[in-house]
C-alpha cells in the first residue's frame, strides 16, 4: 500500500516538472535589451526578391520597438567566427542561390550554430545554398517549387509558439506565395501548415507528401543550434503589416530560446562537408 502511495505521488511529482518545463518553455520572456542579431540578405545568380529592403526595415523597426540590435548586410564576409559570435541570431531573409564567396565563410556558419548560434530563415531563405547538404538540413529542406502567387490559408497548428500566438487559427493570405521544399529533415517541429484546398489557381506541380496539407512554419534543433524558418512573406507590402512582424519577432524569440552566450569550444567543423557529431 505504502509502495502504491509513493509511486503515485512520484508519477504527480513527474508531471507537475514536465508541466512546468513545458509551460516555461512557451512563457520564458526573451531579454531583448540583451539581443543583438544579424539581418543577412545575400542572393546568388537568380531571382532576387524584391521584398528585402521592406524586410530588414521591418525588424530594423522591431529592434527600436522592443530594445534589440540590429545590423544587416549582404556581405559574406562578415562570416568570420570573430564577428559572427556577438550575435544571439542570425537572420536570412529572403536570401535565395549561393550566398558565399569561400567555404571558410560556410564553415564559420557552421561553428556559430555548433557553438549555441540560433538561425531565422524567411522565405526565400529555403533557395539558399540549394547545393549544400549541411545548409538545407539547418534550414529543415531546400525550395522545390511554389504556386503562383494568390490568396490560400495557413492553418497554425501550434498557437502557444511565439511567433504564432497572436495569429487565428486560420490564417488568411490575401496574397502570397505556397511554399513547397524538397529534403525536408524528419524531426521538424511542425508550427503552421498551408492549406492546400484553399488554391484556387494550382501550378500542377504540387507536392501530396503530406495530402492536402504542406509544413510552411517549423523550428527544430539542429548540430548545437536552434533554427526556425517561414516560408511566408512574399509581397514586400507583408513587412509593413503587423501579423507578419509579430510572426518573424516571435519566430527570432523562438530561435534564440534560452538566452546564452556562444560556447566555441564546442565548435568543431573544418569544411563545409563535415559530418555532424552526435552530442
Amino acid at each position: 500500500m505504502k509502495k502504491t502511495k509513493y509511486l503515485n505521488h512520484l508519477i504527480c511529482l513527474l508531471l507537475v516538472i514536465v508541466t512546468t518545463s513545458l509551460n516555461y518553455s512557451y512563457a520564458q520572456k526573451i531579454r531583448w535589451n540583451k539581443v543583438k542579431i544579424l539581418v543577412y540578405t545575400k542572393n546568388g545568380k537568380g531571382y532576387v526578391h524584391d521584398n528585402i529592403a521592406n524586410s530588414v526595415t521591418a525588424i530594423q523597426e522591431l529592434g527600436k520597438q522592443h530594445g534589440f540590435t540590429v545590423d544587416a548586410s549582404d556581405d559574406p564576409a562578415k562570416f568570420t567566427d570573430e564577428n559572427l559570435k556577438q550575435y544571439d541570431a542570425l537572420v536570412f531573409s529572403n536570401t535565395n542561390n549561393d550566398v558565399f564567396d569561400t567555404d571558410e565563410q560556410r564553415v564559420a556558419l557552421m561553428r556559430y550554430i555548433q557553438a549555441g548560434g540560433n538561425f531565422v530563415g524567411l522565405h526565400s531563405a529555403s533557395g539558399t545554398e540549394r547545393k549544400w547538404r549541411w545548409f538545407k538540413d539547418l534550414l529543415g529542406g531546400t525550395f522545390f517549387w511554389h504556386e503562383p502567387g494568390q490568396s490560400f490559408t495557413v492553418k497554425v497548428l501550434d498557437a502557444k509558439n511565439p511567433s504564432l500566438t497572436h495569429l487565428p487559427e486560420r490564417w488568411e493570405r490575401p496574397v502570397d506565395e505556397c511554399y513547397f521544399l524538397k529534403e525536408l529533415g524528419v524531426n521538424l517541429n511542425v508550427l503552421a501548415v498551408n492549406d492546400l484546398t484553399t488554391i484556387q489557381k494550382p501550378g500542377g506541380k504540387a507536392l501530396d507528401t503530406f495530402g492536402t496539407i504542406f509544413p510552411s512554419v517549423w523550428w527544430h534543433e539542429y548540430d548545437g543550434g536552434r533554427a526556425f524558418y517561414t516560408s511566408i512573406g512574399h509581397e514586400k507590402t507583408d513587412y509593413e503589416k503587423e501579423d507578419l512582424r509579430k510572426h518573424i519577432l516571435g519566430g527570432i524569440e523562438w530561435a534564440i530560446g534560452p538566452q546564452k552566450p556562444r560556447n566555441y569550444s564546442k565548435a568543431y567543423a573544418t569544411t563545409p562537408n563535415d559530418e555532424i557529431k552526435k552530442r
